[in-house]
């Protein structure tokens, strides 16, 4: 435990870590006896899907019960995981700004209905700890100026330069609230209903501290921490990825290392590469996986281009700290495709033209405010299907789902753990519909399934979600053949062909070798490779890998 108190001192002061240390150990030990402590050795067999707590629905059951079941049928032996999207009580952001961190949604179920999960799925979820809902009860404490969160929320006074200050809205950044001793200015990153907490409080961190023992408690083995590089403010700096913010994540650590050595930090940061990966810290002491958020733009763009050298040529770059760390791999979320990760990697032009194809396919787009004052895409809000092919053209379907499928391999061959967003997995198109009901662009990827009419068609096998789910699968079940795609294991990224992204994986001991190829172009390929007999790994026929010949769109896994 002297971890913790180092951290206290580095955050805090030594006066204030030691009147904090003892109850910090005390919390951590009152839950020893409530946490079962198990093997979490990451293997090529995890896989995440990515899901809201109501995703699926059927009238008069509980979304929750529903959901478990549909998985349990459908993907018990398919995914390893599931991260259900934040299904506390909530007042905004589909979930995102939380009422009660200790409480199920009772529309969505009970706690007995996420654990019910726990029998086939390992299970993530969501520490939505940079902010709160305006209408929880500790911002509604501050509000009548009760004491005890007096100090849990930052405002400020008089008109301090805060020019400098990143983040990803064009909303104000301070939020007027009358409270019992007068008006006062809040600190809200997201929007005036997610109100930041004040992490220079150590009774906030804490708090926060028991929140998540708590949800290992109740069956946690990955906590996403949300939106965690704002979480440390100062009047004057940017407000992202600040010392304190690493010391913060390193403290959650070390106290989870002490009494759920099982559980893995995930850290969401949709923010340039080389920001995003200091999140693993030295490779011990932060998180062991984070979001590869520079993925999916880059994927897109390839596919665009018909030219995979750009994704290539990052990919030679990936690197990890430590073997006790990879990346979570994803292409598709409940949010839109973020802009930022791949500034530095794809030029102005070549960004402005995502954009373009995005509109061009249906799609909208989030602007952030500039540090001069403008304002520049932030994210793309569309669905990745609708992203890669123009719902509008007249392209065959089967091409369509060849290419999207094609991408999803991409991201399933790459180092590290696959999260697989529900819309990905099930094909789903874009929902304009829902976004001119709630006014929010981020609606175009979060519509919910009728159960019924999901299930049919699934067993439609001409219908575009069984078309998409049917391959998906075969997918996985290939990449969880082989040792080869072990999330620790290595890669090698070869030169093969232009429009060929070809990656070898190789197993932590050495001994299984596969070599991915992907055909991002609409193009028939042909190209030599310095192999000789291999084994197709979907199909478990033997061919010669040294002429290969890829269709349009074609993947081609390989045992060598």
């Amino acid at each position: 435990m002297k971890e913790l108190l180092n951290h206290l001192i580095n955050l805090y002061g030594k006066g204030k870590a030691l009147q904090f240390y003892e109850r910090a150990q005390t919390l951590v030990d009152g839950y020893r006896a409530q946490i079962s402590v198990h093997d979490l050795d990451l293997t090529e067999h995890d896989s995440v899907l990515i899901t809201y707590g109501d995703q699926i629905q059927s009238p008069g059951n509980p979304p929750l019960q529903i959901l478990g079941s549909f998985c349990k049928k459908y993907l018990a032996n398919i995914v390893s995981g599931i991260h259900i999207l934040p299904f506390y009580p909530w007042t905004s952001d589909d979930g995102f700004s939380v009422i009660d961190y200790r409480k199920v949604d009772s529309s969505l179920g009970d706690w007995e209905d996420i654990s019910s999960m726990q029998s086939h799925f390992r299970l993530m979820f969501d520490g939505v700890i940079n902010h709160i809902s305006a209408q929880s009860e500790w911002f509604k404490g501050f509000l009548r100026d009760d004491p005890r969160y007096r100090n849990y929320f930052i405002t400020v006074d008089g008109s301090p330069d805060l020019s400098k200050v990143v983040r990803p809205r064009t909303l104000p950044l301070l939020t007027p609230f009358n409270t019992s001793s007068g008006k006062k200015l809040v600190w809200t990153t997201f929007s005036e209903d997610q109100i930041d907490l004040n992490f220079k409080n150590p009774e906030v961190l804490l708090e926060i501290l028991d929140v998540l023992l708590m949800y290992v408690a109740r069956g946690a083995t990955f906590i996403r921490l949300d939106a965690i590089a704002y979480l440390w403010k100062e009047i004057g700096a940017t407000c992202i990825h600040l010392p304190q913010t690493h010391e913060v994540i390193q403290f959650l650590r070390s106290a989870l290392d002490e009494v759920a050595p099982h559980v893995h930090l995930v850290t969401e940061t949709n923010v340039p590469h080389s920001d995003n990966i200091s999140y693993f810290g030295d490779g011990t002491n932060e998180a062991q996986l984070v979001y590869n958020f520079a993925l999916p733009p880059l994927t897109l763009h390839i596919f665009h281009t018909g030219d995979a050298r750009v994704l290539s040529d990052w990919a030679k770059t990936l690197t990890l700290p430590s073997h006790r760390t990879t990346f979570f791999n994803f292409l598709a979320s409940h949010d839109g495709i973020g802009l930022n990760p791949a500034r530095g990697i794809l030029t102005n032009e070549e960004i402005d033209s995502l954009v373009d194809k995005a509109l061009e396919h249906g799609g909208l787009i989030s602007f952030k405010h500039d540090a001069d004052g403008s304002q520049s895409p932030y994210e793309m809000n569309i669905n990745y299907f609708n992203a890669l092919s123009n719902p509008n053209g007249d392209e065959p379907l089967g091409l369509q789902v060849d290419r999207f499928i094609a991408a999803q391999a991409i991201m399933l061959s790459l180092l590290g753990v696959p999260g697989i967003y529900f819309h990905s997995l099930f094909g789903s198109r874009g929902w304009l519909e829902g976004v001119q009901q709630t006014g929010r662009n981020r609606t175009i990827n979060r519509e919910k399934c009728e159960l019924e009419t999901l299930q049919h068609e699934l067993a439609d096998e001409n219908s575009l979600r069984s078309k998409v789910f049917t391959r998906y699968c075969q997918l996985l079940l290939a990449r969880s053949s082989s040792p080869a795609f072990h999330p620790h294991g290595a890669q090698k990224i070869l030169d093969c062909h232009p429009s060929v992204f070809a990656v070898e994986r190789i197993s932590p001991d050495k001994k299984s070798h596969v070599l991915c190829l992907h055909n991002v172009s609409e193009w028939k390929t042909a190209f030599a490779t310095k192999y000789n007999m291999a084994t197709n790994l979907f199909t478990g026929q033997s061919l010669l890998a040294s002429n290969i010949t890829l269709e349009p769109h074609q993947i081609l896994w390989m045992r060598l």
